[in-house]
Order: structure tokens, then C-alpha cells, then sequence
């Protein structure tokens, strides 16, 4: 089956790199068009994954300086504050995915979905690693028949550096929300000064000193889930596998209470790990979106619409390749 190419807006960049080469391990013959602020290091990422071309972008230009060459979807790496990318795949009818916008951010996308709600599908991926807490979540909870409370904690190993983009939107995302985005006791409120601050236990059992952080999964999951409190928690330090000798990884927390499917209170306490760390687990969602959104997965590719990464995740197929690649979802004392 012929595919058209993929553009990958900051493809030379970590994150974009590291999806691309996962897509095209998976899909030996999809094409790619990567785009990067370095030309040359566009060039060079391209020659390595091989059916790839790099490409200038003109982000004034309203076909991106492309001309009539055919893409089959957009996939942004770094923030587009002119949402050009966006408003190409909306022009084409193309299905779009973005990746490193905040909770604040998301206004302009929405409007230019509302305003052509049926040109392609346009996916919100700022999940905390597209994906990652989410779907495992989802999962979990069907152990519930009524969920009260949802804590999140991540745990970002302190040499787990994803690149200049990555840093750039922690910069910017860290300074225009000091306050983080929560849900308590039905409300949504803004956690700001003492308020802010948390602790979660890391999977070894060390208390890991965090502060929330305003991820669009706390909207994601207590919408999907109708729980009344919903947190989520970031840190930056020692990963679990780090403080016992072995490389660095990642850790996602999540803390769960609420009544099962007997009437009774039940708390359960799990960690979504992955011993390459953020990255790759990233780089795992992005390429699961994309086989949705193009039919890669041998389906129909997705219909337009506007979605959360969950929405076109398919959970089997996630937790599959997580343990593949020497993670999983690992179940935790509650004490």
C-alpha cells in the first residue's frame, strides 16, 4: 500500500529523531519529509532513515514552501506558536498531531478545528509522553466501578536531557504557568505557593519532592474517568534504576482510589516504567498516533475529529511494546 510522507516538523530533533527511526523500524517503507531549524542536520537524519528527504519550511508560506508535494500527515516536535503546521494539515485535510504545547495553549488549535471541524484529525499530544499516563490509567481503572481520586507523580531522571526543543518548552511552560492545573473536590482550581508542592514515593520507596504541573491529562482523565479529584506531579532527580547502579529511566506514579466492582473501597498503587527513559517512551505515543491517524495499523486512518492521545491509542498494542522494550506497568505496596 503507497503512503505519502510524513512531515515531521522538527524531525532532526531528539524526540522527532527517535519517532521517526521507531516508525520507520515498525514501517520499513513509509516515506518521511523532516523539517528542522538545521538544515544539515536535517540532511543528515534523513540520509540515516533512508527513504527521507529534508525539507526548509517556510512557516509564512501558506502550502509551508512544499508546493504541491504530497503529505499524508503533520507531526509538530517543537512549539508552533503560528500554528502553521496546523494550518496546512487543516488546508489539505490532513490529520495533525502536535506534541509541546501546554493546558494554555490550546485555544488557537481548538479554534481552528471548530471552524473546520471535518478537514482532518487534530490531536492535542501533550500528554505527559503522549500517552503514557493516560492509557495505563484507563486500564487501571476498570478495576473500579467508581473512581474518587487520581494522583499522578513523575519521576524525570536528572541526565534524561531530550534536547534543545525539550528544554525550550519546559523553559517557556515552566514560566507561564506557575500554578498548576487540578482538580479537587469536583472544582477545578489552580495550586499555587505551598499549595503546589507535593511528595510521591518513586518505585524503590524514596520520597521524591515534586511540584504539580499543569498537564492536559488532568482534564483527559477526570473527564473519561469522572473523577472528582485529579493531581499531577512532576519531579526532576534520581530515577529508581539510577539509586541501585543500572542506567538512568523514567516512572510514572499513579495512585488510585475509589470503590470496586463489590461495593468496597479499594486503593491501588501502580508505576508505568521504561529503562530508556522519557524519550523513547515519547517516541512510543507518537508512533502510535501516526499509525492511527495514517492507517499504518492496517485500518481505515482515523476520521476527523479532535482527540486526546488516549482516544487513538490502542491500550494492548501500547502495554505490548512497552514491555518489549524491557518496561511495564509494575503494581506497588500501598504503605
Amino acid at each position: 500500500m503507497h503512503f505519502d510522507p510524513i512531515l515531521m516538523m522538527g524531525g532532526s530533533g531528539a524526540i522527532g529523531r527517535l519517532s521517526a527511526q521507531t516508525l520507520r523500524n515498525l514501517h520499513t517503507n513509509v516515506p518521511f519529509l523532516i523539517a528542522g531549524r538545521n538544515m544539515e542536520k536535517a540532511q543528515a537524519v534523513a540520509a540515516d532513515l533512508g527513504n527521507a528527504e529534508a525539507v526548509q519550511l517556510n512557516n509564512d508560506a501558506d502550502d509551508l514552501g512544499l508546493g504541491s508535494r504530497k503529505v499524508g500527515a503533520v507531526a509538530a516536535f517543537h512549539s508552533d506558536e503560528s500554528l502553521a503546521g496546523l494550518r496546512f494539515a487543516n488546508a489539505r485535510g490532513l490529520p495533525h498531531l502536535s506534541i509541546s504545547s501546554g493546558v494554555f495553549e490550546i485555544a488557537p488549535e481548538i479554534a481552528t478545528f471548530m471552524h473546520k471541524p471535518n478537514a482532518g484529525a487534530v490531536v492535542l499530544g501533550y500528554e505527559w509522553l503522549v500517552g503514557a499516563t493516560t492509557v495505563p490509567t484507563l486500564e487501571l481503572v476498570k478495576a473500579f466501578t467508581r473512581i474518587d481520586s487520581i494522583k499522578i507523580g513523575a519521576l524525570v531522571d536528572e541526565e534524561d536531557g531530550g534536547g534543545p526543543a525539550v528544554a525550550e518548552d519546559f523553559e517557556r511552560l515552566s514560566k507561564m504557568m506557575s500554578a498548576a492545573l487540578t482538580r479537587r473536590d469536583g472544582a477545578y482550581i489552580w495550586r499555587d505557593g505551598d499549595d503546589n508542592k507535593a511528595l510521591f514515593r518513586a518505585i524503590d520507596g524514596t520520597e521524591i519532592k515534586a511540584s504539580g504541573f499543569s498537564s492536559i491529562d488532568v482534564v483527559g482523565l477526570a473527564t473519561a474517568t469522572g473523577a472528582r479529584s485529579v493531581q499531577f506531579d512532576l519531579a526532576t532527580g534520581v530515577s529508581s534504576t539510577r539509586r541501585r547502579g543500572e542506567p538512568k529511566s523514567t516512572e510514572i506514579i499513579i495512585e488510585l482510589s475509589g470503590e470496586d466492582h463489590d461495593g468496597q473501597t479499594l486503593e491501588t498503587r501502580h508505576a508505568v516504567f521504561h529503562p530508556g527513559g522519557a524519550a523513547p517512551l515519547t517516541a512510543m505515543g507518537v508512533t502510535m498516533i501516526l499509525e492511527r491517524l495514517t492507517g499504518l495499523d492496517g485500518r481505515a486512518p482515523a476520521t476527523p475529529g479532535l482527540y486526546f492521545p488516549y482516544q487513538l491509542i490502542e491500550p494492548a498494542t501500547f502495554l505490548h511494546r512497552l514491555e518489549a522494550a524491557g518496561g511495564g506497568v509494575l503494581t506497588l505496596d500501598l504503605a
